[in-house]
C-alpha cells in the first residue's frame, strides 16, 4: 500500500486533524450542518475536502465515533515527518500577509479605546465637577438659613421677654402661669434649633475636612489611570499640580507667608466650627477659643467633656503644625539672608571708594599700600570683587596679617564681565577701579582684562573715576588704551620688572630707592597747584620747599604734560602744577627762599671702565628690549666713557627679547650677555625672533648661549661665574605661575652661585680670604657678592627677609613693586605719566651717582648746596646714602644744615637717560 493511499484512507495516520495546513486555517468557517442527531455516523472529512472545508473540531475524523479506537483521547506514538517544504512557504506567506492586517487592526482598535476612554473620564470629570458644585450650594444655602433662622428665634425670644415685662407691670399674674408654660414650650424649640444648628456646624467641618482628602485621593485616582494607559502622552494630574505650586512658590516672593495664612485662617474657622458643634458657647467665643489654642497648645488643658476635648485637641495639634511652619519660613528666611550676606550677594553702598576686580599674588601688597595712603584721611573703603567664595578671601586677607591703617576691605562675589555684578559693588560711584592681571598664561589674562574694560565702559550709568589696568604683555597695551580711551592707565608689570632689574643690576641698591618712592610708606610723588609760586623760575622753586623736593613741572599750556627735570629758567604759569616728592600730600608747602651759597662747578674726569661680561641666567619673553634700548643725548663732559661687561642671565622669561635691548643700549662695545636656561638653543634664536628681536640690530653685545638647569651644581659650575659682573637670575617662565616654587627655585639658584663663586675665589685673591671667619659660608658668600652684583626676581614678599639677612644679594621684589606702582596710580593717575617716563627707554630715570661729582673729601655742604651743583649737570638730587649706612635717605630733612661728606657717598637723583 502507498504512503498516500494509507494516508487518505487510514484515519490513523492521518496527521492533519493535530496539524491543520496553512489553508485550513485562512479558510472561511464552513456552516454547520443541522443536528439531526447527536452522533454522526459518516466521517465528514475526506481527503477531497480538506482543502476547501477544514473541520471544525469536534467534526475531526479522530474523534468521529464510527471508528472505536477513535473513540476517546489517547497518546499515539510515532516518529515525526520532516514537514512539507511548500507548506512551509505557504504557512510563512500567509504569516506575513496577516501580519500588516493585524496590526492595522490593533491600532484603530487601540484609538477607538483611547478615544473612547479619554471622552469616558472628560464626561465623569464634567459630572463630578457639577455635582460638587451642587452640593456645595445646597450646603451654603443651609447654612445660612439656619443662621438666619436662629437669629430669629434670638429675636422672638427677646420680644417675649418684653412682653413678660409689660405683663408683670400691668399685674396679670393670673396668666403668668400660662405664660411659663410657654416660654417653656419656645425654649424647648429653640433648644431643638439650637442644636440642629450645632450639630450643622459640626458637619460642616467635617465635610470641609474631609474635602481636601476627597480631591487629592481623586487626583491619585485619574493620575493612576493616566499612568496606566500608554497611548496618552499627557502629564499626570498629580505631577501638573505639584508643577503649579512649584511655580507659584517660586515665582511670587510672598507666597510662602500667603499660604501659612491661609492655613491659619483655614484651621481657625474649622476648629470654631467644631467647637461651636460641641460647646453651648456663640460661634464668636468658638472663634477665639479656637485662635487661643491654635496659638497656644496648651490652652486646651482645661477643656472638659470627651467633644470638645477631641476637638480642641486636635485644633491644638493644627497649631503645632502651622507653628512648625511658620518657625521653619522664617528660619528659612534668615538663613537666606545670612547666606547672600555670607556669599557676599548683597549690594554695595558705598561712594568714592577703590575697587578692585580680580584676585592675584599681589592683591595683599596693594590691599597694605592703599591702607597707608589713607591713613591721613582716617582709612576708606576697598572693595573687592573676584569670582571665588566670600568667605575664603575674607579669611586669605586676614591670613596676610596686614595692619590697614583704618582702612575697611568688602569683599564680594561675582564676575567683572558681568554688569549686574558691577551694580552691585557700586562701579559708577568707585573713584578708582584697579583691575589686576590673572596668573597664568600671559595672552590670556591681557584678554580678559580687555573685556573686562569693554565691561565698564558698558556701565549705563558711566564712570566717576578712572580705570587702573595692569598688564602682561606690552604689545596689548595699545589695545586695552584703544578700547577704554582717556580712563585707562596701564601698568605692563612684567615690562616694568625687567627693565627695572636691568637698572638695578647696573647700579646696586636702586631696588630699594624703588621700595621707598613707589610706595607711601615713605616718600612719593604728588602733584599740586601753588599760586603764590606763579611767575617764579624752576631754579627758584627748587629750593622753596622745606619738606619737599620738587621734580617736575605738569604744563597746563600742553594739556598737562609733566615735564621732569625741566629747564633752570622755565617760568611757572598760573594753572601749572608742581611735581614732588614728599611724605604726604598735607605735609609740604612753599617757603621764604634760604640763603644758600652758590656753589662752584666741578668738572671731574670719570675714569674708564674696564671690559665686563654679563652672564643671563634664564630666558625672558622681553629680553630683546633688555639688549637694545635708545641712547640718551647728554653732553659729552657729563658722561664717562663705558667699558664692556660681562652679565648672566639665569632663566627664561616671556619678554626675554625687551631685556637683550635694553642691554645692548646700556652696556658699552664688546659686551657679552650669557643666557643659561633649559629651552634649547636651536628654539631661543626663533622665540627672540618671534618676540620682535633683530639680532641684527644689536650693536654693543655678543650673545653667548648656553643649556642647562640653573638648580643642578655641576651644570653651574661648567660656567665662568667668578668672572660675571652682573648676574641676573629670572624667574622662570615654567614656574611663575607659582610664586613659592619661583621663589625657591631663585633661591637655590643664588646659593649654589654664591657658593661657587666662594670657592674660587681663594684662587683668585688670596688676601681678602682672610677677612671671614673660617666656617662662615655667608661671609664667604658675602665676599662673592663684593666681586659681582646678582639681581633674583623674588615674586613672594616673605622671601625678601631670607635675602635681606644674609646679605648676599641685591634683590627685586617683583610683585610688590608692582603693587605699588598700581596703588599709586589708583590714587592719582596723573602719576602714571612720570611712572611710564622713569620706566621707558627714553627721558629721565632714577640713577645713583657718586659723590665726586659733586663735592671734594671732607667738603662741608648743605643739601641745596649740593642740589644747586647738581642742576649744572641737569640733574634733580632727591637723595643719598652714606658710606656707612645700607639705606638711601629720599627727601631728608634740614635741608639747609651744612655737613660734611665722604667721597665714599653716593647720591640719588633724577637725570636724563645716558
Amino acid at each position: 500500500m502507498s504512503l498516500d493511499s494509507q494516508d487518505s484512507t487510514s484515519p490513523s495516520f492521518n496527521r492533519d486533524w493535530f496539524f491543520p495546513s496553512p489553508s485550513f486555517i485562512h479558510q472561511s468557517p464552513p456552516k454547520p450542518p443541522k443536528p439531526h442527531r447527536r452522533f454522526s455516523t459518516a466521517s465528514k472529512h475526506s481527503p477531497d475536502s480538506n482543502i476547501s472545508n477544514p473541520p471544525s473540531f469536534r467534526s475531526s475524523p479522530s474523534l468521529s465515533p464510527t471508528t472505536s479506537k477513535y473513540g476517546r483521547l489517547r497518546r499515539r506514538v510515532e516518529f515525526p515527518r520532516p514537514p512539507d517544504k511548500s507548506s512551509i512557504q505557504h504557512q510563512n506567506a500567509s504569516v506575513l500577509d496577516r501580519k500588516p492586517v493585524v496590526s492595522s487592526e490593533k491600532k484603530q482598535s487601540t484609538v477607538k479605546v483611547s478615544s473612547g476612554s479619554l471622552g469616558h473620564r472628560v464626561r465623569v470629570r464634567w459630572n463630578l465637577a457639577i455635582t460638587v458644585a451642587i452640593v456645595i450650594t445646597a450646603l451654603t444655602s443651609l447654612v445660612h438659613k439656619n443662621f438666619t433662622l436662629h437669629n430669629q428665634v434670638i429675636v422672638l425670644q427677646d420680644q417675649i421677654l418684653k412682653l413678660n415685662v409689660r405683663l408683670r407691670a400691668c399685674n396679670l399674674l393670673s396668666n403668668v402661669d400660662t405664660f411659663d408654660s410657654v416660654m417653656q414650650e419656645l425654649d424647648d424649640i429653640g433648644y431643638g434649633s439650637h442644636n440642629g444648628l450645632k450639630n450643622l456646624a459640626l458637619i460642616v467641618s467635617v465635610t470641609l475636612l474631609s474635602i481636601p482628602v476627597l480631591a487629592f485621593k481623586y487626583i491619585d485616582f485619574v493620575s493612576k489611570s493616566r499612568s496606566s494607559d500608554s497611548v496618552l502622552e499627557e502629564a499626570l494630574l498629580n505631577k501638573q499640580l505639584a508643577y503649579r505650586v512649584d511655580i507659584f512658590l517660586s515665582v511670587h516672593p510672598y507666597a510662602k507667608p500667603l499660604a501659612l495664612l491661609v492655613a491659619t485662617l483655614l484651621v481657625i474657622c474649622l476648629g470654631g466650627l467644631a467647637l461651636f458643634g460641641v460647646t453651648d458657647d456663640n460661634l464668636a467665643d468658638c472663634l477665639w477659643l479656637s485662635w487661643t489654642f491654635v496659638a497656644d497648645s496648651g490652652n486646651h488643658a482645661n477643656t472638659e467633656g470627651i467633644g470638645p476635648r477631641l476637638v480642641s485637641v486636635s485644633i491644638s495639634f493644627g497649631g503645632m503644625l502651622i507653628f512648625a511652619m511658620m518657625l521653619g519660613l522664617v528660619s528659612d528666611s534668615i538663613s537666606e539672608k545670612f547666606d547672600s550676606l555670607r556669599k557676599g550677594r548683597s549690594e554695595v553702598v558705598e561712594q568714592n571708594h577703590t575697587l578692585i576686580l580680580g584676585w592675584s599674588d599681589k592683591l595683599g601688597s596693594l590691599l597694605n599700600q592703599l591702607g597707608i595712603a589713607n591713613e591721613s584721611l582716617g582709612g576708606g573703603i576697598v572693595v573687592v570683587m573676584a569670582e571665588r567664595d566670600k568667605e575664603e578671601m575674607e579669611m586669605d586677607i586676614a591670613k596676610m596679617e596686614f595692619d590697614f591703617k583704618g582702612t575697611s576691605v568688602i569683599c564680594r562675589s561675582g564676575s567683572p564681565l558681568i554688569l549686574a555684578d558691577l551694580k552691585k559693588v557700586s562701579v559708577s560711584k568707585a573713584r578708582a577701579i584697579v583691575v589686576l592681571a590673572e596668573d597664568g598664561n600671559a595672552d590670556q589674562s591681557d584678554a580678559r582684562a580687555l573685556r573686562t574694560v569693554l565691561s565698564l565702559t558698558g556701565v549705563k550709568e558711566g564712570l566717576k573715576g578712572h580705570i587702573v589696568v595692569e598688564l602682561s604683555d606690552l604689545d596689548n597695551e595699545v589695545l586695552v588704551k584703544l578700547v577704554g580711551g582717556d580712563l585707562v592707565k596701564t601698568v605692563v608689570a612684567h615690562d616694568v620688572i625687567g627693565r627695572l632689574m636691568i637698572q638695578c643690576a647696573r647700579q646696586p641698591g636702586l631696588a630699594q630707592i624703588w621700595e621707598d618712592i613707589l610706595g607711601f610708606e615713605n616718600c612719593e610723588f604728588y602733584i599740586k597747584r601753588w599760586p603764590q609760586l606763579h611767575g617764579m623760575q624752576f631754579e627758584d622753586i627748587l629750593i622753596s620747599f622745606p619738606d619737599a623736593i620738587p621734580c617736575g613741572i605738569k604744563v597746563a599750556s600742553c594739556d598737562g604734560k609733566i615735564i621732569l627735570n625741566p629747564e633752570d629758567s622755565y617760568v611757572l604759569q598760573e594753572d601749572d602744577e608742581i611735581l614732588v616728592i614728599a611724605e604726604d600730600d598735607d605735609s609740604y608747602a612753599p617757603a621764604a627762599l634760604p640763603t644758600v651759597k652758590e656753589a662752584s662747578f666741578m668738572h671731574i674726569a670719570r675714569p674708564a671702565r674696564m671690559p665686563q661680561k654679563i652672564l643671563l641666567c634664564g630666558w625672558r619673553r622681553d629680553i630683546d628690549d633688555m639688549i637694545v634700548v635708545w641712547r640718551g643725548s647728554l653732553p659729552k663732559d657729563f658722561i664717562g666713557p663705558k667699558s664692556a661687561e660681562k652679565i648672566l642671565f639665569c632663566g627664561w622669561r616671556r619678554d626675554m627679547e625687551d631685556m637683550i635691548m635694553v642691554l645692548d643700549a646700556f652696556l658699552a662695545p664688546g659686551s657679552e650677555l650669557w643666557m643659561f636656561n633649559d629651552v634649547p638653543e636651536n628654539e631661543r634664536e626663533k622665540k627672540l625672533i618671534d618676540g620682535g628681536l633683530d639680532l641684527s640690530r644689536l650693536e654693543n653685545i655678543q650673545l653667548v648661549n648656553r643649556e642647562g638647569n640653573a638648580v643642578i651644581r655641576r651644570h653651574l659650575e661648567s660656567l665662568p661665574l667668578q668672572s660675571f659682573d652682573s648676574i641676573l637670575i629670572l624667574a622662570d617662565e615654567s614656574v611663575e605661575d607659582s610664586a613659592i616654587q619661583a621663589d625657591s627655585r631663585s633661591l637655590a639658584t643664588l646659593l649654589l652661585i654664591r657658593d661657587i663663586q666662594s670657592k674660587r675665589l681663594p684662587m683668585v685673591n688670596q688676601v681678602r680670604r682672610g677677612t671671614f671667619s673660617q666656617g662662615s659660608w655667608i661671609g664667604e658668600m658675602q665676599q662673592a657678592s663684593d666681586k659681582s652684583v646678582i639681581i633674583s626676581e623674588i615674586l613672594d614678599p616673605r622671601t625678601k627677609n631670607l635675602l635681606s639677612m644674609s646679605k648676599i644679594s641685591d634683590y627685586v621684589l617683583s610683585n610688590e613693586l608692582v603693587s605699588m606702582a598700581l596703588a599709586m596710580v589708583a590714587e592719582d593717575q596723573q602719576i602714571n605719566d612720570v611712572l611710564e617716563e622713569l620706566f621707558a627707554d627714553e627721558g629721565n630715570e632714577l640713577q645713583i651717582r657718586q659723590a665726586d661729582l659733586y663735592l671734594s673729601e671732607g667738603e662741608e655742604l648743605s643739601f641745596y648746596e649740593v642740589l644747586l651743583r647738581a642742576r649744572q649737570r641737569r640733574e634733580i638730587v632727591i637723595g643719598y646714602r652714606a658710606a656707612n649706612a645700607e639705606k638711601a635717605v629720599i627727601n631728608p630733612p634740614a635741608k639747609s644744615e651744612r655737613r660734611r661728606w665722604s667721597l665714599k657717598d653716593v647720591f640719588v637723583v633724577i637725570a636724563e637717560k645716558e
